[in-house]
């Protein structure tokens, strides 16, 4: 059998929502994307944070950025395979809450580990290699950011925003290097690993598939 979009694996019913269930939806997996923040809010007031809260912080937040980055990467595999083509809804506005747990994540970085000493900021990038590419990461990560609204869509044109947004092919790899090195000095290599395999298994399908589709299309005649 043939991978690519002609595979739907998931029921009819629930190929075929109503817009109405698809929004309600799009709130819950909003929703359900809040959930890690109200927990280290929750915890914040009522001290359970730990004996390490900063520590404690930074690894929450820089987690469920490295979660949704990848769930927002695996929405066109997942809509491909299943044939949920609702799932593209859900892919930006997962995306954006990845961005703000990015953010979250740099600005414990900037304001609780350095006080905004610019100096002492800017000596940790260039020193350590996996702040710098973390770094990266979160500025490659902006213009997708500023451009994810429906009037950047028309004023880009699809053709370049689309291109654009394929950065996050090169955001997503990079999180997970950030990751993995921070990882690798305390010697836990397990859960990078896994992150290393799930994105890159991805990124090979998706060219999988472009080159499938590319060869498909070659020697069509062309119409004028």
């Amino acid at each position: 059998m043939k991978i690519g979009s002609g595979m739907q694996l998931a029921p009819a019913a629930l190929r075929n929502l109503k817009p109405r269930s698809v929004t309600g939806l799009w709130w819950l997996f909003l929703v359900l994307a809040f959930v890690p923040l109200v927990r280290l809010v929750v915890l914040g007031f009522t001290g359970g944070l730990g004996a390490n809260p900063l520590e404690f912080i930074t690894h929450s937040t820089g987690d469920w950025t490295l979660y949704l980055f990848c769930i927002t990467l695996a929405v066109t595999p997942l809509r491909k395979i299943t044939g949920l083509n609702w799932l593209v809804r859900m892919r930006r506005m997962l995306g954006l809450m990845a961005f703000l747990y990015l953010c979250l994540h740099f600005t414990t970085f900037v304001w609780f580990d350095h006080f905004f000493d610019l100096g002492e900021i800017w000596k940790d990038i260039v020193k350590r290699p996996f702040i710098t590419v973390g770094v990266l990461a979160l500025l490659l990560s902006i213009p997708l950011a500023i451009t994810s609204t429906n009037g950047m869509v028309r004023r880009l044109g699809g053709k370049r925003w689309q291109a654009l947004h394929r950065l996050v092919y090169v955001i997503v790899p990079l999180g997970v290097l950030h990751y993995w090195w921070d990882k690798a000095g305390k010697n836990l290599i397990a859960q990078p690993l896994l992150f290393a395999v799930l994105v890159g298994v991805m990124l090979a399908v998706r060219l999988l598939w472009r080159r499938s589709g590319a060869s498909s299309t070659a020697g069509k005649p062309v119409r004028r």
